[in-house]
């Protein structure tokens, strides 16, 4: 008994030291000052009202700021080749953003090539982009190429509009088109309608020949947007003069499409001879007349019509050749014409004055083309008064008083109410 009672007390003492060591222990631990809940919620408060405060000045700057973009490009060429190179590059950041891009090109040329690119970078809330590329072109070779990329990054709305609009018209070279005319059976339409027209002196919708007539000329293919071009910018042309067959690197040959479209506006056509650049020798314009006439009547153009002999300014003319086109042609089913600056100081107009002179048929027959004097393009309403200049005693068939207008490539005329009898 007496041993269970020391053993009793030895634990007991043992448990004493033991509280005593673990009290000293903790008392020492907690002498740091603690980190306490209220600490730490208003730190957490000061951290989302600073948020809070940065949020609202955003918000205050995004809705002052507004950013409206607007590009306009318009081009119109009317040229041998026409390269056309368009790059928009936009980069916008603001709150609300409206950017708006208009790319028109409107070409009429040998060749085309036209690169339109645009770039829009937009950081935005509210955004609307708006692309648009017209497209209008009038060629044989053409090579496009559009793109359009957008990098937007909006956080509320956006509008986004891309619109390409190509229209090309393709016209067709050696020869193709008087093919194509006989396969279609426009050489029966032709001759049947005009012919008529011709014998009765009318106008083509049976009304009295006019003094004068006003109309172009053009060495490119005529498409119903080329019309809308020139009755848009200038006039509604009663007469087309156009080419007969394709002269590399100067004209485009009149086409059975161009022919169609043209007489179902109520549009006679001036058929012109361009394949010569040296005007001298009898022989020698009897060569080209009988080409004309071959190129013609291939082409199924009714009798009756003329066909103008093209005389550049910078070819050398003399009457002999003057005398052998006009022979050969006034002896076939067509008429004889001539075309150029029929001034007294250019070689052609003295050249034409020997030629009527020993033969006074060509004076009486040969129906003359003017480009003199040169007045300059204007719109019909705008048109001089008609004074050309072309050897007394001459059937004066026309006066081209302006050229190579800037827009639609025409030349323009007024038109002799003589000359209306023999287009087609």
């Amino acid at each position: 008994m007496k041993n269970r009672l020391n053993v009793s007390v030895i634990v007991l003492g043992v448990v004493s030291l033991l509280f005593l060591f673990s009290l000293t222990f903790f008392s020492q631990s907690n002498t740091s000052e603690p980190v306490t809940a209220s600490t730490f919620d208003q730190q957490e408060e000061e951290s989302y009202a600073n948020e809070d405060q940065s949020s609202n000045e955003r918000n205050r700057n995004s809705e002052e700021s507004e950013n409206n973009v607007t590009n306009k490009i318009d081009n119109s060429i009317n040229s041998n080749n026409g390269d056309v190179e368009n790059t928009v590059e936009n980069h916008v950041d603001s709150s609300n953003s409206n950017v708006e891009n208009q790319v028109t090109n409107e070409i009429n040329a040998k060749e085309s090539s036209i690169s339109n690119t645009i770039e829009n970078q937009v950081d935005s809330e509210n955004a609307d982009v708006t692309n648009t590329v017209d497209n209008a072109i009038f060629s044989d070779s053409n090579d496009v190429a559009n793109s359009i990329g957008n990098d937007i990054n909006v956080t509320v709305d956006v509008n986004v509009t891309n619109q390409i609009n190509n229209s090309i018209t393709a016209g067709s070279e050696n020869g193709e088109g008087s093919k194509n005319g006989e396969e279609n059976g426009n050489n029966e339409n032709g001759n049947d309608e005009d012919t008529d027209n011709g014998a009765n002196g009318e106008n083509g919708n049976g009304e009295d020949t006019p003094e004068t007539v006003w109309g172009v000329d053009s060495a490119s293919i005529t498409t119903e947007n080329m019309l809308a071009c020139v009755r848009n910018n200038f006039g509604d042309p009663e007469i087309w003069g156009r080419y007969l067959g394709t002269n590399e690197g100067a004209s485009y040959g009149l086409t059975a499409e161009e022919v169609d479209l043209l007489h179902s506006e109520n549009i006679q056509i001036l058929v012109i001879y361009n394949h010569f650049n040296d005007g001298t020798g009898y022989e020698h314009g009897q060569d080209h007349a009988n080409a004309a006439l071959e190129m013609a009547r291939d082409f199924g153009i009714p009798e009756g019509v003329a066909l103008f002999a093209n005389v550049e300014p910078i070819y050398p003319i003399d009457s002999a050749f003057i005398q052998g086109w006009h022979d050969i042609v006034s002896d076939s089913e067509y008429s004889s014409g001539i075309y150029g600056i029929f001034d007294p100081s250019e070689e052609l107009y003295t050249a034409f004055e020997a030629a009527a002179d020993a033969d006074p048929s060509i004076l009486e027959e040969m129906y003359v083309w003017t480009a003199a004097p040169n007045e300059g393009i204007t719109n019909e309403e705008n048109a001089p008064a008609y004074n050309p200049s072309y050897p007394d005693g001459a059937v004066i068939g026309g006066w081209q008083y302006g050229l190579d207008a800037e827009a639609c490539n025409i030349d323009t005329n007024i038109f002799d109410g003589n000359v209306l009898d023999v287009l087609w």
